[in-house]
């Protein structure tokens, strides 16, 4: 009988010992970003995210992150992270439109969703089902990753004063915008943002988009293309963060939560951290660049895009009865939402500006 209680005590003790390591046990993961080191404030949510995993976590949270030099494929992301060659990644869901026409939507479209109606969309609107839904497909989960807010229209070496001036313009315009403008014959090309300042400068483009102020300042894109234009195309330019499906269900649930938390908070500290940097930086670009001019695309050229946006979204909802589902729930969340935008946020700045 003696014996038994020594076994069943130094049995218990081997299950507690156990336990213990099991929650001790560190769990390192890699993170694909198309990013370079010093993009902020791009590659800080990336950072941030993993920074944040790791604290809640006691360091059983390890996140590794690899910025674009070190991978060398800024826009195969989703390839990556689909393969199991990074468990993680950090990009824009639109920059996969050419293999997954359905991942498109979750970045931002044209004439769309602003970024707090965005958010209130993925959570609270039926949005982060439907992405998880088209990254099923690949194996991966998806998840909001930081929002760039309304992007700036472009910079241009020339004014755009008619739709002419469209016609065999060469831009560098990524996701559903680009379509839009080849749609009205310009030339779009989608360039590395590495690449983007050279690829200005050598005259391969005449025109490109990049974020806004924040980021835009550091390129050096008022150089040498002097029009500023407002935005229209990415009113809500959310990133995404990607997980190998099969890499997030290894993790103890704990873990699991840990995650998605610090990709949700490191997200809106992308949000918030972009917002007041584009402050501070047009406050330094009107000072320091005078000639900087700030300008809207004509009313024509307006209604020809939104004319073209309108159908494209069409042909494409034709094409795909996911896209058209995400689509479709995107406005009939705007149509919802839209009129209390206007009465909290559109109506008190037209009066107090």
């Amino acid at each position: 009988m003696k014996n038994l209680k020594k076994m069943a005590i130094v049995i218990a003790s081997l299950f507690l010992t156990t336990q213990l390591f099991a929650k001790e046990k560190v769990y390192k993961l890699s993170m694909a970003t198309t990013w370079g080191p010093t993009l902020s404030p791009l590659i800080d949510a990336a950072n941030n995210m993993a920074k944040y995993a790791n604290e809640m976590s006691n360091g059983r949270l390890q996140i590794k992150v690899d910025p674009a030099n070190k991978h060398k494929s800024p826009f195969g992301i989703l390839d990556m992270v689909k393969g199991g060659q990074y468990d993680l990644g950090h990009s824009a869901s639109y920059y996969f439109k050419g293999k997954d026409i359905d991942t498109l939507p979750f970045t931002s479209m044209p004439f769309g969703l602003t970024s707090p109606e965005q958010y209130a969309w993925f959570y609270e609107g039926g949005g982060l089902e439907l992405m998880q839904k088209v990254y099923a497909k690949h194996g991966v989960l998806s998840f909001p990753g930081g929002s760039t807010g309304v992007q700036m229209g472009g910079w241009f070496r020339k004014e755009i004063k008619s739709l002419d001036d469209l016609k065999g313009l060469k831009m560098r315009i990524p996701g559903f915008a680009g379509e839009v403008m080849a749609k009205l014959g310009v030339q779009v090309t989608n360039i590395a943002p590495g690449e983007l300042y050279t690829a200005l400068e050598r005259n391969s483009i005449d025109a490109l988009e990049w974020v806004g102020p924040s980021m835009d300042i550091n390129m050096g894109f008022h150089k040498i293309a002097p029009y500023y234009y407002t935005g229209w195309h990415e009113p809500a330019s959310e990133m995404n963060f990607m997980v190998n499906k099969k890499s997030f269900e290894k993790l103890p649930k704990d873990l699991q939560k840990i995650l998605t938390i610090s990709m949700r908070v490191a997200a809106y500290d992308m949000y918030v951290q972009n917002y007041n940097m584009n402050a501070k930086a047009w406050e330094k670009m009107k000072n320091e660049y005078p000639n900087i001019k700030v300008v809207t695309l004509p009313e024509d050229v307006m209604s020809a895009l939104k004319k073209a946006n309108k159908e494209l979204r069409e042909e494409l909802g034709a094409k795909s009865p996911l896209l058209k589902e995400v689509l479709d729930s995107q406005d009939a969340y705007m149509k919802s939402v839209r009129e209390w935008t206007k009465m909290s946020d559109y109506l008190y700045l037209k009066d107090n500006i």
